[in-house]
């Protein structure tokens, strides 16, 4: 069996690329995955898949032509406040997958938000219409228990994720603290002044060594090499595409203060104290689903010295995930799988 799978992929996105080598992870041994990227030569050797350019028309349906199943592989694809097109450009693959009559399958999906009445009215054509749905949040089965659609419920895919060891991160001074800061208009310039400003007196005071890791260098890169130079010797820029990896680096880490949802989730599911930096209802409904300390961006606070002393009270005396929670979410982020098996292998 030969399954289309369509997500950010492609475009450098640890977080998107996560989702991807999971999915690939999970799909049973006997389909053939076809992969729509933004780089297919690059999701071609990263991951050993036959891969097709996502932005060209023909080849996308030629591609749908070739297959038997569909796959909106994990993510906020269907949401309308970053960008008005990606529901429409991702629900209309699945329009066309459903209308060839292939099997199709909405897996490990952050539904919303959905500002306008027109994205709503897709989505709910487009989820159901689907052979099998998995979400991995109560907001968008909260939407789905809405809109009558039937679906499963597991935390994201990405907790289990298998992670890999990173080479030479041993060699690095200890202990070490992650920071995964992106491009956002919530991270205005004096907000970043002031994260930074927190950030060089957090060090100083538990001697710490910075982990600076862009998840997606188009948005992260500039960021970090921002922030580095106030944290000469003490710090290191640390740039890995490989999603294992990505994740392998929380191994050796003590804490992450993180933006980035998939920072947090690799963090939390190695063992890692996290504190969130939210810019996005994902963020904040990971943080109430496992208590996770944090700040919304827009209501960070303005004196660097309380962020700082509050990382620190944190960094001290703040719990990890324990290994039974880390392990129960890890199982249940199993049942993607499990709904993957039922919706290709059933005849």
């Amino acid at each position: 069996m030969r399954v289309l799978l369509s997500g950010y992929y492609g475009k450098g996105n640890g977080g998107d690329e996560a989702l991807l080598a999971t999915l690939l992870q999970m799909l049973p041994p006997s389909v053939t995955p076809v992969v729509l990227s933004g780089n297919p030569e690059e999701t071609n050797s990263r991951y050993g898949v036959e891969a097709c350019d996502r932005m060209a028309p023909f080849t996308v349906l030629q591609a749908l032509r070739s297959c038997d199943a569909f796959i909106w592989g994990g993510g906020s694809l269907i949401q309308d406040t970053t960008s008005a097109v990606s529901p429409f450009y991702y629900g209309l693959i699945m329009t066309l997958a459903q209308k060839m009559g292939l099997k199709t399958i909405a897996w490990g999906q952050g539904i919303g938000p959905l500002r306008r009445s027109v994205t709503r009215w897709l989505a709910q054509q487009n989820f159901g219409g689907c052979t099998k749905v998995s979400v991995r949040d109560r907001a968008s089965a909260a939407l789905l228990t809405d809109w009558q659609i039937p679906f499963i419920l597991a935390p994201d895919p990405v907790w289990a994720l298998q992670s890999k060891p990173v080479p030479g991160l041993w060699d690095l001074p200890a202990p070490r603290v992650a920071v995964t800061l992106r491009t956002h208009p919530q991270l205005t310039q004096t907000r970043l002044a002031n994260l930074t400003r927190a950030l060089v007196d957090f060090q100083k005071a538990t001697q710490t060594f910075i982990l600076l890791l862009p998840f997606q260098k188009s948005e992260d890169l500039e960021i970090a090499q921002a922030i580095q130079p106030q944290l000469k010797d003490v710090s290191k820029i640390l740039c890995l595409e490989e999603p294992e990896l990505l994740k392998g680096v929380f191994r050796g880490v003590e804490m992450a203060i993180g933006m980035r949802l998939h920072s947090l989730i690799m963090a939390a599911s190695e063992g890692c104290r996290c504190f969130a930096l939210s810019y996005d209802p994902k963020v904040n409904r990971l943080m109430e689903d496992l208590d996770m300390p944090g700040w919304d961006l827009a209501n960070l606070p303005d004196d660097p010295n309380f962020i700082s002393t509050t990382w620190m009270e944190h960094y001290a005396n703040g719990d990890p995930l324990s290994s039974e929670k880390i392990q129960s979410l890890v199982d249940r982020a199993l049942i993607h799988r499990d709904v993957l098996s039922e919706a290709l292998m059933d005849d």
